[in-house]
């Protein structure tokens, strides 16, 4: 039987809020081992001038714990 840990995780991107959800698994997998899910709990972007400047996501990451 595996055990699993779920994280929560903050992200943003000046591109979009799938590569604002790609940065959370990315950087998260810098020092958490075996990720296996990605659950994007909220959105929301930061608005200068009528125009959305930065993107981000709000996350729960779930990882495989190895005895």
């Amino acid at each position: 039987m595996a055990i699993h840990k779920v994280i929560e995780v903050l992200s943003q991107s000046e591109k979009s809020w799938e590569d604002a959800a790609q940065r959370a698994v990315a950087d998260a997998g810098k020092t958490v081992d075996n990720i296996r899910s990605i659950w994007v709990k909220n959105f929301e972007a930061v608005v200068k001038d009528n125009k959305i400047v930065e993107y981000r996501v709000n996350a729960n990451l779930t990882f495989e714990v190895k005895p």
